[in-house]
């Protein structure tokens, strides 16, 4: 199974936090899982410009190409001026409209405030869902105050990611398990 965690903003600390501790999880967790963190701070991923994702080269095609081959995703996402940012944004534009289809995909979301709770309910979730997600219903949402000194410092945000992990991967084995049956009963 191939998991990539993705981090979706080119600022600030806090998701690349609970990123960490998200691949820590699933590696301890879920060590025959082939996972892959892209912060997208370290990559230098062009604007899209309506070509298709296979055409682009350096990290925008390495990038790209990652999440195609993904069986599932998670997400990570602060929310800047109660949205997510536009480098996240960009990456769902370089990417056809069904590129998340038979991909199961997860969220984590990290604000400075309580406020921002429906962020991923009214923006991220509607997007996956044109994209053809199986999207995990449940997402982890971390707050200012669970944060000290880089570390996550709440016990149940910590726990509720490892949650998060579990379903994510229960998820996509179920998923693929169903999609190999369906394809083996057209028996060619």
């Amino acid at each position: 199974m191939k998991v990539v965690l993705l981090s979706g903003s080119k600022v600030g600390s806090k998701t690349r936090t609970a990123m960490d501790y998200t691949k820590k999880a699933i590696t301890e967790k879920y060590p025959d899982a082939q996972t892959t963190l892209i912060d997208l701070a370290e990559y230098d991923v062009e604007f899209s410009d309506g070509r298709n994702y296979l055409e682009y080269e350096s990290d925008t095609g390495y990038v790209t190409k990652t999440i195609m081959e993904a069986d599932a995703i998670i997400i990570g996402t602060p929310i800047f001026q109660a949205s997510i940012p536009a480098t996240l944004k960009n990456i769902f534009d370089l990417l056809p409209v069904n590129a998340f289809q038979d991909k199961v995909v997860s969220m984590i979301v990290t604000a400075g405030s309580s406020k921002h709770y429906l962020i991923a309910e009214n923006q991220l979730k509607p997007i996956l869902g044109y994209m053809k997600a199986q999207i995990v219903q449940t997402y982890v949402f971390v707050e200012e105050q669970d944060f000290h000194r880089m570390e996550i410092t709440n016990d149940d945000v910590l726990f509720r990611i490892d949650r998060l992990v579990e379903d994510t991967v229960v998820l996509t084995e179920t998923y693929t398990k169903i999609r190999e049956e369906k394809e083996a009963s057209y028996g060619f």
